[in-house]
């Protein structure tokens, strides 16, 4: 990055430098104005984001003038030529982001090995981790059976039909207060708890004082600390001998929201120079911060090493489609009803690795909570961003969290300087797009989402209806075709000394948890105002239903307990278990082993419902096999019912103690209500407590020990932490790609094989190759973990690679995590099939159909192929974010011809296949391919760009930039 003296004197756009006001002339800033082109106000907003990083970091070499003057020109350009473009910071979270820090210490052994100054390999780019994945739910519910009754008085049982009094008076506090609003004291085991865990932001609803923790949420929090001690304390080391790296501790906070609520700036002031405020981030739901006027999307784990090391992210200059939005919202609709209609409406109109930009009379409606959450979901429809550029709304919000008023004048004063804030009620200042499709408002209607894709959305009145023909359909998309005469099965269980029923609908799992919704204050308090609507209506949840609330952050917690709802959540069972992703990636506890038998016996379709963003078949739970995504109040509302088969307009939730029929209508909460909680309780003080949080961080993180060496001290028994072996056959120069020769299929896939079929994140099977390896180095099943927790292990990733039970390969013919050797016939794990392909000394492929690799941003989607082998992918289309990460590990990504699939070529994927590789590559070039069966076609070699072919040519793009540090 350049100085600013050096910008001065050498920066090829010093004539754009000029002071913002003429009070401070020492603060800088590019006056992109000053180019005098009129095709700047023509410019999408985020299209005029990238301009500026072009200009502000032109050096000539990475970044050249020619590469700004492009970005100008984007209405000839887009969608043909490359750019590059800085961010201004890397967000990491641990799951994605220790491969990225493990690869550092690797590139540092790597450089140290061929002569080179390992303490040179530092992060160029600011970047923060936040440890937010670690979180598994080992405890939920008994924190409120045993702990004293939140709300006073004589305890109420979840299954009873007492109420909790509507107001709860300072006296009947129970003495987890420790406030003076009362005299008892908390037990010295409570107390202990709090100190060994501060950062748990529950506070007395009437005093803001700090209360003793949820026993659920310490205990988990404990857990969290001692099963990821190893991970934890390699963060630490990273965050002492790693320049430019901030780690966030665990407890902090969802990554996303930490993002937006702490860490991210609008805009920047760094070394007396104002910029807009950037990101590029490992988790694909990094665009959230869209929302909030700040450019930045997900990238994989590679590319953001890349970045960290001061190389430009490169990206053909996109098409922007610009979302008018009409019209006004129904009152009942609630945002993550917009969410999912917009993510429909996006994603049938074709905007896979297009920039979106929002516009229109109707965003003026939306809080900025609400554009977070629409922004969040941006890769579910295919999107790079979701923009949603800085106007007045965005500032009232900033000045809310706490923004000063000088802040915000600089910010205001820059934005409208450069042209990036705007006013969406004046269509003068509409730009121009690539395409505009315009959606109304006013036509939405509640919607969930199931009950295996996100983008499959179910009218909440149709629901009943829905999944009756799921029941019906053939296995696919929607389908499980359950018989007919097994579609009315009920299972009689037991539970706790009591009889209940399971049939197709049972709703298992019910979570409100922390991706995409927790960072909207409307759908949160209406979750809690309906809980105790339904409590005070002598409503309940039946007790085997896993239940939990998973906040993004404190600031969740500290808003639903300020406002009085929090003790009514959890009497329905929706405890805060901790802070971080858990259910959402496969973090949960097991079912009731009841539950499961009954599921099994019935052979039933049981239901998870959730408020996340992910609900593809199997990634809750093994035995669910319906996932719903919804909005938290009908997350609360389902479970309630019990079940999903049901029509809320016609069917009572549940009868109460006085056997009145209790409906929806009855309890769901008006707008006006959610909006009255929502301005008392979501104030400025939440935030500027949860800054002090994170900035504090917590006693465990805080003493614990960590190296300092500068070379990390790698523990040859770790199964945790371990020195990949990307670096083994490093060398200074790099080889020429050679022609793939002889290489058998791997896997023969279908369509719509997404990141997380290819290297699940969630628990480790017993009965697969990870296990069996974790078993040889002296691990029990309690002790395996998550793949995600142990993503800083080659050994376990490559085993996990292609690891997912509902992993669909034609060679077996049903879902399951194997293989055939072609050879021999056998059918094999992945792992050990590919392993003795490797022996053999045989190259790999893989055969796939439309949209391989849709899904979360995963580099081990790409790194887990790598070592297993694999040198090609052969698919009809791929889902362009992962297509990017193959590149990066030096697999060559290829697309059959249009018209022609496996089928119409008549492979059956037994055959060898070899591919000649040209020794000249440019993007769309074709390559023969031959098989020993005698057939021949072409395919089309997806290299979109010039900086992709030089990956592949390095061998990656970690071979490429270590050979750059040397």
């Amino acid at each position: 990055m350049l100085t600013f003296l050096s910008l001065i004197l050498e920066h090829p756009f010093h004539y754009l430098i000029e002071p913002l006001t003429t009070d401070r002339p020492d603060k800088k800033y590019f006056n992109v104005l000053k180019l005098n082109d009129p095709r700047y106000v023509g410019l999408p907003y985020s299209i005029r984001v990238l301009l500026e990083a072009a200009v502000r970091n032109c050096d000539g070499l990475h970044i050249k003038k020619e590469d700004a003057l492009t970005i100008l020109d984007w209405k000839k350009q887009q969608n043909q030529a490359d750019i590059p473009f800085w961010p201004a910071r890397v967000l990491l979270q641990d799951f994605t982001g220790i491969p990225a820090v493990v690869d550092f210490a690797a590139m540092r052994e790597a450089v140290k090995k061929h002569g080179g100054d390992p303490s040179k390999v530092n992060p160029v780019c600011p970047t923060d981790l936040i440890v937010d994945h670690s979180i598994q739910i080992d405890f939920s519910k008994s924190a409120i059976q045993n702990a004293p009754n939140p709300g006073g008085g004589d305890a109420a049982p979840r299954a009873s039909s007492s109420k909790l009094p509507s107001k709860i008076s300072p006296c009947q506090r129970s003495s987890s207060c420790l406030s003076s609003c009362h005299s008892e004291v908390s037990s010295p085991s409570s107390k202990q708890r709090t100190t060994e865990i501060e950062n748990t932001p529950l506070l007395c609803p009437f005093h803001l004082q700090p209360v003793a923790g949820p026993e659920t949420l310490l205990r988990n929090q404990e857990i969290e600390f001692s099963r990821n001690k190893e991970r934890l304390q390699f963060f630490k080391w990273a965050s002492k001998v790693f320049q430019n790296v901030t780690v966030v501790p665990p407890g902090s906070g969802m990554v996303h929201q930490v993002n937006l609520e702490y860490l991210s700036r609008v805009v920047f002031d760094l070394r007396d120079v104002f910029f807009p405020d950037s990101v590029v981030g490992t988790d694909s739901h990094t665009t959230m911060v869209n929302g909030l006027g700040i450019l930045g999307w997900g990238v994989g784990g590679i590319e953001s090493e890349a970045v960290m090391l001061g190389q430009p992210v490169t990206l053909t200059l996109p098409e922007v489609v610009g979302c008018k939005l009409v019209g006004t919202t129904d009152p009942l609709a609630t945002s993550i009803d917009v969410v999912l209609s917009v993510t429909k409406h996006l994603r049938q109109a074709g905007v896979s690795g297009k920039f979106v930009e929002f516009f229109g009379p109707g965003v003026s409606q939306l809080s900025v909570a609400d554009r977070t959450t629409i922004a969040n979901m941006c890769p579910e429809y295919g999107a790079t961003v979701s923009f949603f550029p800085v106007d007045e709304v965005t500032l009232r919000h900033l000045k809310q969290t706490g923004c000063s008023e000088t802040k915000l004048d600089a910010v205001k004063t820059y934005l409208k300087a450069v042209k990036l804030f705007r006013n969406y009620q004046n269509p003068s200042e509409d730009p121009e797009y690539s395409q505009v499709i315009e959606l109304n408002l006013s036509g939405i209607v509640p919607y969930v989402s199931g009950p295996k894709r996100p983008q499959d959305r179910v009218m909440v009145n149709e629901m009943k209806k829905d999944f009756q023909n799921s029941l019906n359909e053939k296995v696919g998309f929607k389908g499980f075709q359950i018989p007919p005469e097994k579609q009315k099965e009920v299972v009689a269980i037991e539970f706790e000394g009591k009889d209940y029923k399971l049939a197709h609908g049972s709703v298992v799992i019910a979570a409100v948890i922390s991706c995409t919704n927790n960072c909207n204050p409307s759908v949160m308090l209406g979750a809690g105002l309906l809980a105790k609507k339904a409590i005070e209506a002598g409503l309940s949840v039946k007790p085997y239903i896993k239940t939990s609330l998973s906040p993004g952050s404190g600031m969740v917690t500290y808003y639903l307990n300020a406002s009085g709802v929090l003790p009514y959540l959890h009497s329905l069972g929706f405890e805060v278990i901790g802070y971080g992703c858990a259910t959402c990636v496969g973090n949960t506890a097991p079912l009731p082993e009841s539950v499961v038998a009954g599921i099994q016996k019935g052979d039933l379709v049981a239901c998870g419902v959730i408020s996340g963003n992910k609900n593809f078949e199997g990634r809750l739970c093994d035995c669910v096999r319906a996932n719903y995504l919804a909005c938290p109040p009908l997350v609360v509302a389902y479970a309630i019912a019990g079940t999903v088969n049901i029509d809320f307009e016609k069917e009572p939730l549940g009868v109460n103690f006085e056997g009145k029929a209790i409906y929806l209508r009855d309890i769901w909460p008006s707008r006006e209500e959610i909006h009255q909680v929502e301005e008392q309780e979501v104030i400025p003080s939440m935030f500027r407590e949860l800054r002090v949080k994170v900035e504090k961080g917590n006693n465990r993180w805080n003493t614990l020990e960590a190296p300092e060496s500068l070379l990390y001290p790698w523990d040859s028994k770790s199964t945790y932490i371990r020195c990949p072996s990307f670096f083994d056959k490093f060398t200074k120069e790099p080889n020429c790609p050679q022609s793939i020769e002889n290489a058998h299929v791997l896997l023969h896939l279908g369509d719509s094989v997404t990141t997380d079929h290819i290297s699940p994140a969630g628990s480790i099977a017993r009965n697969s190759a990870a296990a069996r390896y974790l078993t040889r180095n002296g691990l029990t099943p309690r002790e395996f973990n998550s793949y995600g927790a142990r993503r800083g292990n080659d050994a376990v990733m490559t085993r996990g690679t292609f690891a997912n039970i509902r992993l669909l390969n034609k060679f077996i013919g049903k879902t399951a995590p194997k293989t055939i050797h072609i050879p021999s016939g056998q059918t094999l794990d992945v792992f050990d099939a590919a392993e003795r392909y490797q022996r053999e000394g045989c190259p790999l492929i893989i055969l796939a159909g439309k949209r391989y690799g849709l899904g979360s941003s995963r580099d081990w989607a790409a790194k887990g192929p790598y070592l297993l082998g694999v040198k090609a992918i052969l698919a009809e289309s791929y889902e362009k974010m992962y297509k990017n990460h193959l590149i990066g590990m030096g697999i060559i990504p290829l697309q059959f011809l249009p018209e022609e699939t496996v089928d119409r070529l008549g492979l059956t994927g037994k055959e060898q296949y070899t591919i000649i590789i040209p020794k000249e590559l440019c993007p769309g070039t074709t390559v023969s391919i031959t098989t020993n069966t005698g057939k021949a076609f072409k395919a089309v070699v997806k290299f979109d760009n010039e900086m992709e072919i030089t990956f592949y040519k390095q061998g990656g793009i970690l071979n490429y930039v270590a050979r750059k540090m040397l």
